[in-house]
C-alpha cells in the first residue's frame, strides 16, 4: 500500500498502469462521498489503466486514508489533490470524480488550472445560483439501505479505525450540504475541456444539470437514461464508451 504524507495525513493511493502506455497525462480518479475506490471505480480501473497512467486516490477520512482533526472542506481535499500531484511530481493530469470526487475535481480545476488537462464531473453539480431552492430529494433517487450496508462494510474493510464510521459519515454528510457551491463567474472561468455525466434521475434536475453545462467554455453533456445518482459509477460499460474518446482526443 502506497501513502503520501500531506497535511499532516497518510493519504492512501495507488496507481495502475504505466505512464509509457499513453505517453500523455496521468488520469486521477476521485471517489464519491463514504466511498472507496474500488466501490467508486473497480470495474473501471483496469480498462482506464490500458491506456494511460491511473492515479487513485481515498480522500480524507475515506477508506484506508485516516479521517483528521482539521475541518473537511472541499477546499482542503482539493488542497490534497494538488500536493499531491506536486509529490508525484506530475505537471498536469486529467481528472475524474464522482459525486463528492467530482466537486474537488472542479476545485482542483478552479484554484490549480494549469495543473488540469481534461475534467470528467460525474453526478455533481457545483453551481448554486442565488435563489436557487434545493430540488426535492425522494427515496427512489437515494442510496438504498443496501447501498449504505454496502458502504459500511467496505470502511469496515480497510479503514485504519473501523469503528470511525459513523461520525466520519457525519462530517461528509455535513460537507456536502454545506458546500457553497461557485459562481456562474467563475465557472465560465474554467477553461479544462470538461465532460458532464449525470443520471436522468440524479440528485440534480435535468434543468440545473443543462444550466451548468451552459456555463462552461468547453464541455460535453451525457445523460444515462434510467439511471439514479449511485447507478452512473455503476455503468461502467456506457461510462468507458464516453470517457475514454473524451480522454484520448487529440490534444
Amino acid at each position: 500500500m502506497t501513502y503520501a504524507t500531506i497535511d499532516g495525513q497518510q493519504v492512501y493511493y495507488e496507481v495502475h498502469g504505466s505512464a509509457l502506455h499513453g505517453g500523455g497525462r496521468p488520469l486521477v480518479l476521485l471517489h464519491g462521498g463514504l466511498l472507496t475506490i474500488g466501490l467508486s471505480f473497480g470495474p473501471l480501473l483496469g480498462p482506464l489503466a490500458a491506456g494511460r497512467q491511473v492515479i487513485a486516490v481515498e480522500l480524507q477520512g475515506h477508506g484506508r486514508t485516516a479521517d483528521a482533526s482539521r475541518p473537511m472542506t472541499i477546499e482542503a481535499l482539493a488542497g490534497d489533490v494538488v500536493e499531491l500531484l506536486d509529490q508525484l511530481e506530475i505537471a498536469a493530469a486529467d481528472l475524474f470524480g464522482f459525486s463528492l470526487g467530482g466537486l474537488v475535481a472542479c476545485a482542483v480545476a478552479l484554484r490549480a488550472p494549469s495543473r488540469v488537462g481534461r475534467l470528467v464531473v460525474a453526478s455533481a453539480d457545483p453551481y448554486r445560483p442565488p435563489g436557487r431552492e434545493s430540488a426535492p430529494i425522494t427515496e427512489e433517487h437515494l442510496p438504498t439501505q443496501a447501498d449504505f450496508e454496502t458502504m459500511r462494510e467496505a470502511y469496515l474493510a480497510v479503514a485504519p479505525d473501523p469503528g470511525h464510521f459513523e461520525k466520519f459519515a457525519a462530517r461528509v454528510t455535513a460537507m456536502v450540504h454545506e458546500v457553497p457551491g461557485w459562481t456562474a463567474e467563475q465557472l465560465r472561468s474554467l477553461r479544462a475541456p470538461a465532460l458532464l455525466v449525470f443520471g436522468d434521475r440524479d440528485f440534480s434536475p435535468l434543468p440545473d444539470v443543462t444550466e451548468l453545462y451552459g456555463l462552461l467554455p468547453d464541455a460535453r453533456l451525457a445523460v444515462l437514461p434510467g439511471a439514479t445518482h449511485m447507478d452512473v459509477s455503476r455503468r461502467p460499460v456506457e461510462l468507458l464508451a464516453l470517457i475514454t474518446p473524451f480522454l484520448d482526443f487529440p490534444r
